[in-house]
């Protein structure tokens, strides 16, 4: 039978979830009233204005997931810096999903069409998607448009929408195994659904249980060492200065000295070492020698390339028919999740004043030091504008500054445990043609975090002072006494959520068209969230800046309405004409009220052509980690000459923060020729501008405006970021949250999908493809297009994204072909400088799977398949994120094979 267009009207979905389009509009027809994502407004047909994709439970499996995230994560729409295990530095365990590359806090996640608790470690902002369990997944929508008008806050680049399985019969039974090629990153699930319905009512209920291997960096080739560029091509050198053995740095006062201790030249610009350049130091590794690349760290063999986890979710959802017009329900959803990431040894780094007591090691070693020859108490420069410098010797009452990787002690253990538990209780009905619900939905979200293999540098230090504790003496650095200064960081944080809501629909009157239909609704929610550091680490004894705790909340009342009027019927190219409209009006304790509203049109001229389109504003409020974050410190990646490739950059909260804003535009067409059935083709354009956004300036900019720069010292910029840099090169600067951003994006969505009949077999073809034509961001000086750009720590933005899926279907098996390509992109570190990057662009990436499944009986079935078929390694580029490349644009682990058996009664 031939597709409805209706059905298509809201579903550009990605070829590898078209399995899900026939079966969407089947049940469009047996079910009376549905509600899609998108609007509140129930209706007999799925018809929108706002492009929707549909993602099956079968797609699901098809892919060999056991997690939502790997599905949709890999979408075309997606971007940006999607947390995902292959993230070893700073994920936390999470896992988040990021459309239009705007940033994971600007898709709203729903499960059943109510708001999911923020959840992960520390005080969340956004969802954790280790709290969805795949096992009870019915089907997932995503909105690819603007929808704070039907939603609320943080709707700003579209909306996930997950839909549990709450009238499921029997028993649904899996297992899954999972393993890599080189024997690693192995993954393994059991998962049970049973459900049962009696007279007045049904109980589902749902347990998965997922354990999840790890890999190494080591155990790669393309990630084995840190690479830099050299003259000779690519070496291993890109290591640590912070080196085992511990590295030496002389500091020796010259000229004036200004408020904060520092040597300053004649414009009064800090002249922060005794090293020149071309003197990287001393190395203590193998005995004190003229530090070189040779003795750098390789950090690799100590870091993951993918992180471990373990994972329980469980779930119930049950309905009761209370009378002919009234239902009650609920759902409970819990997860508990254990993670790890591993780094490298911990690098420390201080000053101290070197004495007799520290022996004399130091006596016979020398360094290129500045000199001040005519006396005027400024240290000299060379007609090029270089320091002068001369040899000398390290004397007793030098001021060193020192740093040293702690694999004494070993590497850096990060450990989560988090609890994860969502409740919804409600009742909905009928009174006369009006549908109605109440809900009430509770969540909490509760986290320990833990990194062991620390030190406590208050204590070494004052050792030292002290005259106990050596530093150049190798020995002190291991051994039962210096045990007693490690210790395990323990932190702990969490965030919880609740909403009252309720809303009716229905049909207003009838117009010759048809009938006007509208929903309307009120909401309370309350939030709050909060964060404790351990205690070491909140006085800034930990060789790092003291963090501050978070704590805070508010709350928000808001109302919506929301209409469809149907315009034209039955005209001449205007078999239905509907127009839509919702405003939503909010009140937030933080920052005030305000309203928001949408606005769309679909046009369907006839069978085969419809036309659909969106205007719309949305917001997204600040979160209580935005506003009530206390400061903490992390390590960015910057450039200047002569000092560290990262920056200690102290980060937090401002609780004058108000709302982002954003206008969106959608517009597109629905095809389904009637000469060519089985083809259909939906074409959309996507255009979203957001003021107002809560950013920081951006770290490299802060350097370059305000370090050693006297002209913009008296700068806002500049006095707030209390920029410095120490003895060892190592650039300090503040840079906290505000409100003065700006970004814009827009490009296309394509989607063609075929389904035909051939050899007596079932046969679907699809291809989806997006092209970002603009990403633009501006937060100080001029726009930034990171189209086609990928960067250090924010993700890849390719222009081109298309995923290409053939899948054919006999009686009791079926089998599927996948590819995946992502277009070359520019690195963001060569923008504008590529004749010194070795590898100023990534290529072009395509990825191949291949899946099937066979149907032994009604009662089991088998699937198998393997990922990237063809062991496609990650680019290098310059200027990288981890592993030598972006972990969170490409595939680090390699081919992945994956099989499962299904067992249902």
């Amino acid at each position: 039978m031939k597709k409805s267009i209706i059905g298509l009207a809201v579903i550009s979905a990605i070829p590898m979830f078209s399995t899900s389009v026939i079966a969407a509009d089947e049940a469009a027809q047996s079910i009376e009233k549905i509600q899609v994502t998108g609007s509140r407004i129930k209706r007999s047909d799925m018809e929108n204005a706002s492009p929707v994709t549909l993602i099956g439970a079968d797609d699901i499996k098809a892919m060999g997931a056991t997690s939502i995230d790997s599905v949709l994560q890999k979408m075309t729409a997606t971007g940006g810096a999607m947390t995902n295990p292959a993230v070893n530095n700073g994920s936390g365990g999470n896992a988040r999903i990021d459309l239009r590359g705007l940033g994971s806090p600007r898709t709203l996640v729903l499960v059943n069409g109510r708001r999911m608790i923020a959840s992960g470690t520390g005080a969340a902002s956004s969802v954790d998607l280790n709290t969805i369990p795949v096992s009870m997944i019915k089907s997932v929508e995503v909105l690819k448009d603007g929808a704070s008008a039907v939603y609320g806050t943080d709707a700003v680049a579209g909306v996930v929408n997950i839909i549990l399985k709450d009238d499921f019969e029997g028993l649904d039974m899996n297992v899954n195994a999972a393993i890599t090629g080189e024997g690693d990153a192995s993954e393994n699930s059991i998962d049970f659904t049973v459900g049962t319905s009696f007279d007045k009512g049904n109980i589902v209920i749902g347990m998965q249980y997922t354990d999840r291997g790890k890999a190494k960096q080591s155990d790669r080739g393309f990630s084995s060492c840190p690479i830099a560029e050299g003259a000779n091509g690519l070496n291993c050198n890109g290591g640590s200065p912070y080196n085992e053995g511990g590295h030496i740095w002389q500091d020796s006062l010259i000229g004036d000295v200004n408020s904060d201790g520092e040597s300053v030249d004649a414009d009064g610009n800090p002249i922060t070492s005794g090293l020149a350049i071309g003197d990287n130091g001393l190395s203590g590794q193998g005995g004190l020698h003229p530090f070189t690349d040779a003795d750098r760290y390789n950090f690799a063999p100590a870091s993951y390339l993918y992180t471990p986890m373990e994972r329980l979710n469980l779930t119930g959802i049950a309905t009761y028919e209370l009378n002919d017009d009234t239902n009650l329900f609920t759902e409970f959803t819990y997860t508990k999740r254990w993670s790890e990431q591993q780094m490298a040894a911990q690098p420390v780094w201080f000053g101290f004043n070197y004495t007799e007591e520290m022996g004399d090691s130091l006596l016979d070693q020398s360094y290129n030091s500045k000199v001040d020859r005519d006396g005027d108490g400024i240290a000299d420069l060379d007609a090029n504008g270089d320091y002068i410098t001369e040899i000398a010797n390290y004397a007793y009452g030098d001021d060193i500054f020192y740093g040293r990787r702690m694999s004494d002690t070993g590497p850096r253990y990060y450990e989560q445990s988090v609890d994860t538990v969502r409740a919804v209780v409600g009742a909905e009905g009928f009174v006369g043609d009006y549908s109605w619900d109440v809900s009430a939905n509770f969540g909490r979200n509760d986290s320990v975090d833990k990194t062991s293999n620390l030190h406590n540098m208050g204590a070494i230090q004052e050792q030292i002072i002290e005259g106990s504790f050596n530093p150049l003496n190798q020995s002190a650095w291991s051994g039962d006494e210096f045990s007693k200064n490690v210790y395990t960081e323990v932190n702990n944080g969490g965030s919880q959520l609740f909403i009252i809501a309720a809303s009716v629909s229905g049909e207003m009157f009838e117009l010759p068209a048809g009938y006007a239909a509208f929903a309307a609704g009120v909401e309370r929610r309350q939030e709050k969230a909060w964060y404790t550091p351990d205690s070491l680490t909140a006085q800034g004894l930990a060789n790092d800046p003291m963090v501050e705790p978070t704590a805070g909340g508010f709350d928000v009342n808001e109302a919506y309405v929301e209409f469809a009027i149907p315009l034209l019927a039955d005209a001449p190219f205007a078999q239905n004409v509907e127009l839509s409209a919702a405003i939503r009006a909010f009140d937030y304790s933080t920052f005030g009220s305000d309203e928001t509203w949408k606005l769309g049109l679909t046009w369907k001229a006839n069978d085969e052509l419809m036309f659909r389109s969106v205007v719309s504003t949305a917001f997204r409020a600040p979160t209580v980690s935005e506003l009530y974050s206390g400061n903490s410190p992390s390590f960015e990646n910057v450039t200047y000459p002569g000092a560290q490739d990262q920056a200690e950059v102290t980060v937090g909260g401002n609780d004058q923060l108000t709302p982002e804003e954003a206008d969106t535009l959608t517009a597109g067409i629905v095809y389904e020729p009637e000469w060519f059935e089985g083809f259909s083709m939906t074409l959309d354009y996507y255009d979203i501008e957001i003021e107002n956004a809560i950013v920081t300036v951006d770290n490299q900019y802060i350097v370059d405006e305000c370090l050693n720069n006297a002209a913009n010292a008296g700068t806002a910029l500049c006095q707030s970021s209390g920029i410095s840099i120490d003895g060892t090169g190592r650039i300090i600067f503040n840079n906290q949250l505000q409100n003065i951003g700006a970004e814009k994006t827009s490009g296309y969505d394509l989607n063609l999908a075929y389904s035909f009949d051939a050899a007596g077999l079932n046969w679907k073809a699809g291809l989806d493809t997006t092209y970002l034509d603009e990403y633009v961001k501006q937060i100080t000086g001029d726009p930034v297009d990171y189209a086609g750009v990928v960067t250090s720590g924010d993700g890849g933005y390719a222009e081109i994204k298309s995923n290409l899926t053939l899948n054919v279907a006999g009686d009791n098996w079926d089998a599927q072909y996948q590819a995946r390509y992502i277009a070359g992109m520019d690195s963001f570190a060569c923008i504008g400088k590529e004749d010194t990057c070795y590898a100023p662009t990534t290529p072009s990436v395509v990825y191949h799977d291949l899946s099937g499944s066979y149907m032994l009986n009604e009662t089991i079935s088998f699937n198998a398949g393997v990922n990237n078929l063809f062991d496609k390694q990650p680019p290098y580029y310059t200027g990288n994120n981890d592993s030598n490349t972006d972990p969170y644009t490409f595939d680090v682990l390699g081919r992945r094979f994956f099989a499962g058996v299904n067992v249902k009664l």
